[in-house]
């Protein structure tokens, strides 16, 4: 019951992250945006490690730098997904990453239940639904080819973080950080963005790092106690916090197919959570 809460937790944290990192990222730009949201994060979990004063317990904690790599590649490309695209879409395609650690699970020696099985197939097919635009001759939606890119980051994401967060799950969360810093400055010193914004927007992309920090560590604390293929797409709820601000906050309108696509996905989602 722990591990549940936990992924939940982490679950609600990335939601809220998401919505307002990627609301900052249409206005600020993508990579600028990621820098102060990465250092906020990495300061925070780092300040708790020194305070907690004790070192790795695992070296099976460095599995979160394969982690930290799938899922900078997944931020970035919902960040951009929601820049150019609507949110609403964006991010149930994006939470369709719940399916990877289920395939995993397979490989590993689980076996997906019925529900599950349905789960992924009404994803899929919800998918499919929220990326076409009625009236544009079938084109894809904006956004949509970001949004299963953030898919594969995201879903790539969960089973070595799990594993690291086994091992340690603060160590595990540090590493993460430390790596997915490195990512964002190394892109930083190719593309030589300016990284410039007004002094009130910095702690407030630092708290959305924090957050997203917070999520990631409540998630390797639940890999605690948890199977990878429960945790992983309890987390992987997200997008229904994320969907519901952009239409409370953004009040964003969708056609009626791209809606019934978004509940098809979200719904496919808690099959493979309730499974």
């Amino acid at each position: 019951m722990q591990s549940i809460a936990l992924a939940l937790g982490a679950s609600l944290t990335w939601g809220f992250s998401d919505f307002f990192g990627g609301l900052k990222g249409r206005t600020l730009g993508v990579l600028r945006v990621l820098v102060y949201v990465e250092l906020g994060g990495l300061v925070m979990i780092a300040l708790i490690v020194a305070i907690r004063g004790k070192g790795p317990a695992d070296l099976g904690a460095l599995l979160a730098i394969p982690a930290a790599l799938s899922g900078t590649l997944g931020i970035f490309a919902y960040y951009r997904g929601v820049a150019v695209g609507a949110m609403s879409v964006v991010a149930p395609i994006a939470g369709i990453s719940a399916a990877v650690p289920v395939l995993f699970g397979i490989a590993t020696g689980d076996r997906p239940s019925l529900w599950q099985w349905l789960g992924i197939a009404g994803a899929i097919g919800g998918v499919f639904l929220a990326s076409r635009e009625p009236g544009r001759e079938g084109k894809v939606a904006a956004g949509v080819g970001l949004a299963l890119l953030a898919a594969i980051g995201f879903g790539g994401y969960f089973p070595p973080m799990h594993a690291a967060g086994n091992a340690d799950f603060w160590w595990a969360s540090l590493i993460f950080r430390m790596t997915s810093t490195s990512v964002v400055l190394a892109a930083v010193a190719i593309r030589r963005p300016s990284l410039a914004v007004q002094p009130i927007q910095v702690p407030l992309l630092a708290l959305i790092g924090i957050g997203d920090m917070l999520g990631n560590l409540l998630f390797a604390a639940a890999s605690t106690s948890g199977l990878v293929s429960i945790t992983s797409v309890l987390a992987s709820l997200y997008p229904i916090v994320t969907v519901v601000l952009a239409r409370l906050v953004l009040n964003e309108r969708v056609a009626r197919s791209q809606e019934a696509g978004i509940a098809l996905t979200l719904a496919g989602i808690a099959l493979i959570s309730a499974g």
